[in-house]
């Protein structure tokens, strides 16, 4: 029974694992599309970056209502919305750049980031369940953000070869990558419409009716797994940008000096930091059956403080070339790389943590999950704000109050101390 039943459930994790890629693939889009819009519509740099701001305020509008679509009409309906919603948020893309308009951009990104949101709400609390939660469902989850990784890893990459030299800057360079996420998304909404996919937390018709005492907030481990949702997404995005503003800025001109790296070889080691997310998720996903998630987060946060702490404390005239880089860089900013490893399981292993004994509440709390992703677009800012103040490398202890947050989660929010409200 079991043996069917797994393998009844392959396809629809495989579909999971495709639209973990899409998440990241058009997440990933603002990065080097803000470069496009920079060069095209003549934005600023602080315009360039509202892509991304976009993408990640419209977790904030969508993040309830899409936990809410879950419960009522169920884990394939929504991602079936989502996908739509996704191919439109492209399409708008693409067209701002035959209208020439920057604010049709910036309305692509935003209902972009309303698919993104859809989409995650969707396949995290899908892929637990798939694996009967626990190390499980855990391993499903980091196998599904090694795929992820994958397409932040090609999404630069793709649209960066497309672009060419800096005079050829524009939106039509870019239409094979948003021609190939229109496609991946038309495929997805057809391959999704004929899959059979478990509908565990859907309401009936009557439970609708019935207004349940508690909620997702009434759980302390998830309202603390919540805020670490809000932190490490920050932490994710602040840790590898802050640093790409450090190496690019000049080296002789202001009152905090950055190292004058071409933005090029900047950008590069910076991928390594992405490429080191892939290799912690590909191995916590191996690891994730045997190991709890409470250990995992534990390690990775105490290891991550560590790596913080010696990256604001090295001298920059301590040096090293990183692999494939002819450029020597301070080893502050190897460390900061390193931290990728850290990041990389964190997500999975607090999703994980946070919605365990949650029951019918699931659905629920992955929405306000979803809400929460946008600290992604808040907690850089704040370490943008010091860096102008104090300089790059001190804006780094804002990353290392995160981290210390993500440590006390992993060995006492976590906790799940209201086991005495029914979730069944």
């Amino acid at each position: 029974m079991n043996k069917q039943q797994s393998k009844s459930y392959a396809l629809p994790i495989a579909m999971m694992f495709a639209l973990f890629f899409m998440i990241s693939f058009v997440t990933g889009l603002p990065s080097p599309m803000g470069v496009i819009v920079a060069k095209q519509f003549g934005a600023s740099n602080f315009e360039s970056q509202l892509g991304f701001l976009a993408n990640f305020i419209a977790y904030a509008f969508m993040g309830i209502p899409a936990g809410i679509m879950l419960k009522k009409i169920g884990y394939k309906k929504t991602a079936l919305a989502a996908v739509a919603v996704g191919f439109v948020g492209v399409g708008v893309q693409y067209f701002s750049g035959v209208v020439g308009n920057f604010s049709v951009y910036l309305m692509g990104a935003f209902i972009s980031g309303f698919s993104m949101c859809m989409l995650n709400t969707v396949v995290n609390p899908m892929l637990n369940t798939l694996g009967g939660g626990g190390n499980k469902g855990n391993q499903l989850i980091q196998f599904g953000g090694s795929i992820n990784s994958i397409g932040a890893t090609i999404t630069p990459m793709l649209v960066g070869y497309l672009m060419g030299a800096a005079a050829g800057r524009t939106i039509e360079k870019a239409n094979p990558a948003l021609f190939l996420a229109l496609g991946i998304f038309a495929v997805a909404f057809f391959v999704l419409f004929f899959v059979e996919i478990p509908e565990p937390h859907m309401e009936s018709a009557t439970e609708r009716k019935v207004k349940h005492p508690h909620s997702p907030l009434s759980f302390r481990h998830f309202i603390l797994g919540a805020i670490a949702i809000f932190i490490y997404v920050g932490i994710e995005i602040g840790i590898p940008s802050t640093a790409n503003l450090y190496m690019t800025a000049s080296s002789t001109v202001g009152t905090h000096l950055g190292l004058g790296i071409d933005a090029t070889t900047a950008g590069g080691i910076v991928g390594v930091y992405w490429l080191l997310m892939l290799v912690g998720r590909l191995f916590g996903a191996s690891i994730g059956s045997k190991v709890s998630s409470k250990a995992m987060l534990i390690t990775v946060s105490s290891l991550g403080l560590v790596f913080i702490l010696l990256a604001i404390f090295m001298p920059v005239t301590n040096t090293v070339t990183l692999p494939y880089f002819e450029t020597q860089v301070p080893i502050s900013v190897a460390f900061l790389v390193l931290c990728g490893l850290c990041t990389s399981i964190m997500w999975g292993g607090i999703f994980n943590l946070a919605v365990e004994g949650l029951g019918k509440y699931t659905a629920a709390a992955a929405g306000i999950f979803m809400v929460m992703v946008c600290g992604g677009g808040i907690v850089p800012l704040i370490q943008g704000f010091v860096s102008d103040h104090f300089g790059y490398m001190n804006s780094y202890w804002v990353m290392f109050a995160c981290l210390v947050y993500m440590l006390y989660y992993g060995l006492v929010g976590s906790k799940n101390v209201n086991k005495d409200i029914p979730v069944e």
